[in-house]
């Protein structure tokens, strides 16, 4: 593909000396190497799609790196990466080792935030404001890029509260789309409304704010936006820059697409726009129909969102009881403690997180919901490692952090059928929280139990040896801890395989038996520190248990991007690896290569 325009773009400054007449050209360039490299890797297609003449105009206006243009959220970034030299890059996107999905520091110069949590930016900018005053740098601009979804959070309003009474120089880009995942939820929405429609005369929110108000200008007009910009860095103070534009602008396929305008996709056809087929059905998608289902018989169960509905899984459930799901916008905070006031009131409310997203309402799950015993579940969608959106959304952390939460319980579903189980039995208690963690992906084939002890499965058990080995696997590496089971037992050692289904609290024939072994390998695809093989291990020790517990989890470091089954390979969390782990702490020697080599691989 010849691309005319943007090859000659080599960074900000060829950009600003392109002629005005040749930026619509540039901009059909963008947008279609956008579709064919994130229809080849995958990514955030519709955010950028709606971002193309924005970008070019903030490039075109401020100094970057010089000036600070940070992003809110990382989403919508692409086309920043494109024009600050990085075009080349974009075939590994998302790949180990390639291009981050998100603003990267390590990668460019001109990216100040590693920003793809929302709701950030504007006190990133507040800071960077203060400094620059504080150092007498009068020549800068700090730009924050947020959009109409991600200003529905808490903490933008807590930023916009400083900022807007500093007299300091900051220009806020507000790209206004209706949306996030779905259409923006809330009065905020109704205020943006009538701000597109020119009726403020209920009066303007950012200008009562302390903000000086430019617009509405119309995103998609790069003349109309420079103009704005401009106009905005003449101020001595905050300005807000009220930009309209199109997620998904110029692609028909995302267009049509009422959903979420193919927000993040994975590899698809470029030419239609569709994927290819996938296999087992989801865990996002088990989830929504249980959850369906048990909504059926029970009046009570209601849910809540933080503006990720379909992503979330809650579609079906809010397409038959639309009233009986809320979503609160991005405010993970306000839905746990909303979700408790729901509690209070009689309900049992589940709360459908993002398990990334889980670790910005740590305080109100402790001090709202568990210090008064309610009972409300959070469902973690995308637990443990998630991939290619690299370190900012591995689900990683959740249950070392639930691990402080007194009386919560933390159960993982090592596949479909237990998925729907602790569901229901989650559902069904009365004295406090719980949570459901599960990654991201298909549910694969079911993981049979042999049987089922006080609540736990076992799933394998050496025949005709001793007790050496307990491997407690938790979630889905129920699978690679069964094979590291056959694995072992090939050499004669004698394994057990358990799943506790609830990681936390610890179950206590769960001590017992790993009183019975010589050693205890606990396999977990969340972080060591804090985790359920650490909580397993205290409370063998409180248990007076002697029995090591080694664990093989995630180290408490913030993991690259690339594929799951790679990043838990490369950290131990592989069939081939959980044996070796098991073989080394008894003392026994590696097998033969002969025989290593003639296993067939799981």
């Amino acid at each position: 593909m010849a691309l005319t325009e943007l090859g000659r773009i080599t960074g900000p400054q060829a950009l600003k000396e392109l002629p005005p007449g040749r930026l619509p050209e540039l901009a059909g360039d963008i947008r279609e190497f956008l579709i064919e490299q994130v229809a080849a890797t995958g990514g955030h297609l519709g955010p950028n799609l709606g971002v193309v003449e924005l970008t070019l105009a903030l490039h075109r206006v401020f100094d970057s790196p010089s000036d600070r243009i940070v992003f809110d959220t990382g989403h919508q970034s692409y086309v920043h990466k494109m024009l600050t030299g990085r075009q080349s890059g974009f075939g590994s996107l998302r790949s180990a080792g390639g291009l981050s999905g998100y603003p990267a520091r390590e990668e460019s110069e001109h990216d100040h935030v590693e920003n793809s949590h929302a709701s950030t930016a504007l006190s990133y900018a507040d800071g960077l404001a203060k400094a620059q005053q504080l150092r007498g740098e009068e020549h800068r601009t700090v730009v924050a890029v947020i959009g109409d979804g991600a200003l529905t959070g808490g903490m933008a309003w807590e930023a916009m509260n400083n900022l807007g009474r500093g007299g300091r120089r900051a220009v806020v880009v507000l790209n206004d789309n209706g949306r996030s995942y779905a259409p923006t939820a809330g009065s905020l929405a109704e205020h943006l409304a009538a701000l597109r429609s020119g009726d403020d005369e209920g009066g303007n929110l950012f200008r009562i704010m302390g903000f000086d108000y430019l617009g509405p200008v119309d995103g998609h007009d790069v003349a109309a936006v420079e103009e704005a910009l401009r106009e905005a860095v003449r101020s001595n103070g905050p300005v807000v820059v009220h930009c309209v534009t199109e997620k998904g602008r110029g692609y028909a396929p995302a267009e049509r697409d009422e959903a979420d305008r193919m927000h993040g996709i994975g590899v698809i056809d470029p030419a239609t726009g569709r994927g290819a087929a996938s296999g087992s059905p989801s865990w996002t998608r088990v989830f929504g129909t249980e959850l369906t289902k048990i909504a059926e018989r029970r009046p009570d169960v209601v849910a809540l969102t933080a503006a990720m509905l379909q992503p979330v899984g809650l579609a079906e459930f809010a397409g038959r009881h639309p009233e009986r799901v809320f979503d609160v916008g991005i405010a993970e905070q306000h839905a746990t403690t909303s979700a408790a006031g729901l509690a209070m009131g009689g309900l049992h409310p589940v709360v459908c997180l993002y398990a990334t997203f889980l670790n910005r309402a740590v305080d109100q799950i402790m001090m709202d919901v568990a210090l008064h015993r309610l009972p409300v579940t959070f469902v973690l969608d995308r637990a443990g490692v998630t991939g290619p959106d690299g370190a900012s959304h591995h689900g990683m952390w959740d249950v070392s952090l639930l691990n402080t939460v007194p009386g919560m319980r933390v159960g993982a579903p090592r596949d479909a059928a237990r998925l729907a189980e602790l569901l229901a039995e989650a559902v069904e208690l009365r004295d406090g929280p719980s949570a459901l963690r599960f990654p991201k992906g298909g549910t694969g084939a079911d993981v049979p139990a042999l049987r089922r002890m006080d609540g736990l499965d076992i799933l394998h058990r050496t025949k005709s040896r001793p007790l050496e080995v307990l491997l407690v696997s938790t979630g889905v590496l129920a699978q690679p801890a069964v094979g590291a089971a056959e694995l072992l037992a090939e050499e004669g050692f004698g394994v057990t395989v358990v799943d506790p289904r609830w990681l936390l609290p610890v179950n206590p024939t769960l001590v017992h038996l790993a009183s019975r072994h010589r050693l205890v390998v606990c396999a977990e695809d969340g972080v060591r520190a804090g985790g359920a093989g650490s909580a397993l291990a205290t409370a063998c020790a409180d248990a007076g248990t002697t029995t090591p517990v080694h664990v093989a989890g995630l180290p408490g470091e913030f993991l690259a991007h690339g594929k799951r089954p790679d990043i838990l390979a490369g950290h131990g969390l592989t069939a081939e690896s959980l044996a070796g782990v098991a073989r080394e702490r008894l003392g026994a020697p590696a097998p033969s290569p002969a025989i290593a080599w003639e296993r067939t691989p799981r």
